[in-house]
């Protein structure tokens, strides 16, 4: 438009754009000119406040000449900003919001496991222990190696040597070429030049190397520091440097980073945050927000990443970070990623070349330890059982990727069972809408614990066949339970083992009281909440039955 633009070409404008499926959002802008009417221009613009899927933006320029104008804006609820930069930056943030959110609720690839290895979460808390006994807060390259590799991350071989001679030996141990690092923990950087010599040939580079790099760390951080040398084959470096690490937010406990690493990681400060746990869609949107992942998916420099193997190994991490609540700080710099490896190599495709593990102080009390700003998979809840015909069954937290099988639950229930869970037909298209099954697999479970049963312990070719819900009420420690059981599995004890892992959960939740209404035709669900001590109570007016119990 021109700058002869009365209210209505405005006007005019905007209707055409709001029904233009090519746009996705609106900015209108006013500056004053002689022709212009900022406040009957904002009058006109009033119609437009609920624009469907649209949202609408303004910018009245021009101050007090305008101030009229923006007061009917903000009145009738449109947003509107002195400059349009200002307006542009917040469709940005709108955009990134909702990119989040859809990230949140993106149904990730099926998980091998719903947690990590018990075994290694034990042995790992077991050592960690024993550190903190020993009052020591920083881990040694031998014991961060040992935490890394026990969750499936790689870490280049290393020997802690004290002197020259220490040093050639170790070097024709492992086969020359070597890399030669301090181990001071004063010296949080390894990878600069004076204390880090690379691809050292043969024993006469080893022992020059040796001496240079003691000299550099009495001269840095005082002789007392020097606390020998790490020795290391040398890696094939055809590949991608990355960082990946987590650290504790004093609100948000706690945090993941990954971005691009390697000397220059301070000066790039290409990286992402992340809270734990991560599944491998919330690992790939970690990824997305670096430029180095641009570069390992389009092969930059012929390296073709395996970016799935590259989400599975951030989720392995997540597990760390989560499991082993001791550790305030890890940092892996530079985590080696190659897109080709020979069959005699040591480590495979992903290498940690350096890293470092921190604890929080040994005197700090296990309670105040920072809280996870997302509750873990709740993994203790699951557990197997037989029914009545000797059949086993898996009972266990519903996950985000457990989309496909809940879909696949309803298409084969009748619609007796669906008219006695939501009181009212309910068409398969709704129930099986991927918005509505997003938020119903993707729990928080400090509100809502949902739980699936599976016919078979084996994550391949297990069919879902039950599912419960124990909802909490707001502000209250009473909580509504629901439960749905495939039609071929009902009369066979289902219901009743699913409600009473229900409320055994409900109980260790700290719940107090459960309820749930019943249609009165429903005889099958009155009769199994009796078997567990409900009381129940007939509503005839509203036809339906009142079941409550206290635990």
């Amino acid at each position: 438009m021109q700058g002869d633009a009365t209210p209505e070409r405005f006007s005019t404008s905007l209707e055409i754009i709001s029904k233009d499926s090519n746009s996705d959002g609106i900015l209108v802008i006013l500056s004053p000119q002689a022709t212009t009417d900022p406040t009957k221009t904002a009058e006109k613009i009033k119609a437009f406040r609920k624009i469907r899927n649209k949202p609408l933006l303004t910018s009245w320029m021009g101050g007090t000449d305008v101030e009229k104008g923006n007061e009917i804006l903000s009145n009738t609820g449109i947003p509107t900003f002195p400059y349009p930069d200002t307006a542009s930056r917040i469709f940005n943030y709108m955009w990134r919001y909702s990119y989040n959110l859809k990230g949140l609720y993106e149904t990730p690839s099926q998980a091998n496991e719903e947690k990590g290895d018990s075994e290694a979460k034990d042995v790992i808390a077991a050592r960690i222990d024993k550190i903190k006994q020993d009052g020591r807060t920083k881990l040694t390259a031998e014991e961060t190696k040992n935490v890394l590799e026990t969750y499936g991350i790689s870490v280049a071989l290393s020997s802690v040597v004290r002197t020259k001679k220490e040093a050639v030996t170790a070097a024709e141990k492992s086969g020359f070429p070597v890399v030669l690092k301090h181990n001071s923990e004063k010296i949080s950087n390894k990878r600069d030049r004076s204390s880090v010599k690379l691809n050292l040939s043969s024993s006469v580079e080893v022992e020059a190397a040796f001496e240079s790099v003691r000299q550099h760390v009495e001269n840095k951080a005082g002789a007392e520091q020097f606390n020998g040398m790490l020795v290391q084959p040398m890696v094939n470096y055809d590949g991608f440097e990355l960082v990946l690490g987590s650290y504790t937010d004093s609100q948000a406990g706690p945090v993941l980073l990954f971005g691009s690493g390697g000397q220059l990681v301070e000066v790039f400060r290409d990286r992402a945050l992340a809270l734990p746990p991560l599944n491998t869609t919330l690992a790939r949107r970690m990824m997305e927000q670096t430029r180095i992942y641009g570069a390992m998916e389009n092969s930059t420099f012929g390296e073709k990443v395996d970016l799935q193997k590259l989400e599975k190994l951030l989720v392995k991490f997540s597990y760390l970070v989560v499991e082993q609540r001791w550790i305030d700080r890890i940092d892996i710099n530079p985590l080696l990623v190659r897109s080709s490896v020979n069959e005699d190599d040591t480590y495979g495709e992903f290498v940690a070349l350096d890293a470092r593990i921190v604890l929080h102080e040994p005197s700090l009390d296990a309670s105040s330890l920072p809280k996870l700003a997302i509750r873990p998979y709740p993994a203790q809840y699951t557990y197997s059982c037989h029914l009545r015909n000797g059949e086993k069954v898996k009972i266990r937290p519903i996950r985000p990727e457990d989309e496909p099988g809940i879909v696949d639950f309803h298409q084969h229930l009748s619609e007796e069972s669906i008219y006695f869970r939501y009181f009212h037909p309910v068409a398969l298209v709704q129930r099986i809408d991927h918005d509505r099954l997003a938020q119903i697999c993707f729990n928080d479970f400090d509100r809502e614990m949902a739980l699936v049963v599976e016919n078979g312990e084996a994550m391949e070719g297990a069919k879902i066949i039950g599912v419960g819900r124990l909802t909490r009420i707001p502000g209250k420690s009473d909580a509504e339970f629901a439960i749905l059981i495939s039609d071929t599995y009902q009369r066979t004890g289902l219901g009743t083992e699913l409600l009473a892992a229900l409320l055994r959960i409900g109980k260790a939740e700290k719940i107090t009281r459960v309820f749930a209404q019943i249609l009165l035709e429903n005889q099958g669900m009155q009769r199994v909440c009796e078997k567990l001590g409900f009381t129940l109570q007939a509503d005839y007016e509203e036809q339906i039955m009142h079941a409550s119990i206290d635990i």
